[in-house]
């Protein structure tokens, strides 16, 4: 059955910025003079950029208006006092710490609620919240649920095992993890989102167990729009309900605002314990800033405060939730698997299932990242083994990821959808050669996040199937 024409964009552009696509042959020295590492390629050598959907937002003429009245005063700018009430009004905490973006939020909390050895249970963390909670010396636990294994296009995959998560405090004791966090979307599992049912049972363990419950809420309005889409009690509810309902059941949250904030740079905490508030604030003047600012200037503070009132329109969010599904729909028709159904803000393609004679230990994901780039000049990202594989300390023993994945994010009110019948244009020629795809090797990385800035190599041989 052919799909329906997706609705025009409800927007108008008014601003345009040029893009130019490098010939073949250097976009192959490009990538070979970055060790094969897409991050290491500059921003001007990319045609089309799926790497990330944060900080990558095109914002509107209210958010370019607004950043004009930013109040770039030390203390107790007029600019934070309306980032502030949009907080609140939104997520319904009392105390709202900014900070420059989501990973400094996930340092700061886990510096000061996470004690070493202890565990810290999430529905699937990703990668900053994984190394922030490592460098602690915290234990990161996934617990996705059972459906998130499927390929059949099941709604809220991304919600956590309540069974597993019950039975693990139970087994190791509430006085051993640190706090339990649900990341909205599930970025990790395919951008699927979790449903209020799900939220409301993960609220009800912890909080009966004396746990703290915590959001990684990037994604927090794609969510509650799924949830209006697809959970039945909810379809005569405004986005912003929704919202305000699943934030009234977690003790706090920290955001990357560089996602659902539609802006450029920006993240924060908020919650209602005000002892550990202080704490909070205290370690924040440290490292980021005073309180009112936090890392930001006040311009930043004031394109968040409009970016997160303008994310829960439903016009907008509906737009893009369907111009994903139109780009999965794209990448599936190429001939490409991917997790299905697709989620808020990307399409992941199942690049294990595409290039099964490549080992998770050379990495599959990363080898169909780099052939996007030279056969098309788009960037995206593997969500795989480099970036959640290593070794065991204790074992001394190669671990892998679940599912060797590449995510090609889709920026916000960024491209159209004559770039995604590009991008499924170079999809195709891909798979026509998959088969002399070769994997690769590390020839240099870090201890954690190795995936930002490791150096690779082709591997010479083909892989062992795992």
């Amino acid at each position: 059955m052919q799909r329906k024409r997706q609705p025009a964009e409800p927007y108008r552009i008014k601003a345009v910025e040029a893009i130019k696509l490098q010939s073949r042959h250097e976009r192959e020295e490009l990538i070979a003079k970055g060790n094969y590492n897409v991050f290491k390629i500059d921003a001007e050598d990319i045609y089309i950029d799926l790497l990330t959907d944060s900080g990558t937002a095109a914002m509107s003429n209210r958010q370019w208006a607004a950043l004009m009245l930013g109040d770039e005063s030390y203390a107790g700018a007029r600019s934070f006092r309306k980032f502030e009430k949009t907080i609140k009004g939104i997520f319904g905490k009392k105390f709202v710490i900014p900070c420059h973006q989501g990973r400094v939020a996930e340092n700061l909390v886990f510096s000061n609620a996470l004690k070493p050895g202890q565990y810290v249970p999430n529905n699937t963390h990703f990668d900053t919240t994984r190394g922030n909670c490592l460098h602690k010396g915290g234990i990161p636990i996934d617990m996705p649920c059972e459906e998130s294994k499927s390929d059949e296009p099941l709604p809220f995959k991304g919600n956590m095992d309540t069974v597993r998560l019950e039975s693990f405090i139970k087994d190791k004791g509430p006085e051993q993890i640190a706090m339990v966090i649900m990341t909205v979307t599930n970025n990790s599992a395919g951008g699927q989102p979790v449903s209020m049912a799900n939220i409301r049972e993960v609220s009800e363990i912890c909080h009966r167990h004396g746990l703290l419950f915590y959001f990684d809420c990037a994604r927090f309005a794609e969510n509650s729009y799924f949830i209006k889409r697809d959970e039945a009690g909810y379809a005569g509810k405004s986005i912003a309900e929704i919202a305000q309902e699943m934030f009234s059941m977690c003790d706090g949250a920290m955001m990357s605002a560089k996602k659902d904030g539609l802006a450029n740079m920006g993240g924060f905490i908020t919650l209602d314990d005000e002892k550990l508030y202080e704490k909070l604030t205290q370690h924040l003047i440290l490292i980021e800033g005073f309180p009112t600012y936090g890392g930001l200037a006040g311009r930043d503070l004031e394109v968040l405060s409009v970016g997160l009132r303008e994310v829960l329109d439903f016009d907008y969010l509906d737009f893009r939730i369907e111009q994903v599904e139109y780009f999965g729909e794209k990448i599936k028709a190429a001939g490409m698997p991917i997790i299905e159904p697709t989620g808020g803000h990307a399409v992941f393609v199942d690049a294990g299932q595409l290039l099964p004679h490549i080992s998770p230990g050379q990495f599959p994901g990363h080898a169909l990242a780099v052939e996007f780039y030279v056969e098309g000049g788009v960037r995206a990202v593997e969500i795989g083994s480099l970036m959640f594989g290593g070794t065991d300390p204790d074992t001394g023993k190669e671990f892998f990821a679940p599912r060797e994945l590449v995510r090609m994010c889709l920026p916000r009110r960024v491209y159209t959808n004559s770039h995604i019948d590009y991008i499924a244009e170079v999809a195709e020629k891909i798979v026509t050669r998959k088969e002399s795809i070769r994997g690769y090797e590390i020839l240099k990385q870090t201890k954690f996040l190795r995936h930002f800035t490791c150096d690779l190599a082709v591997c010479k041989s083909e892989g062992v199937k795992a």
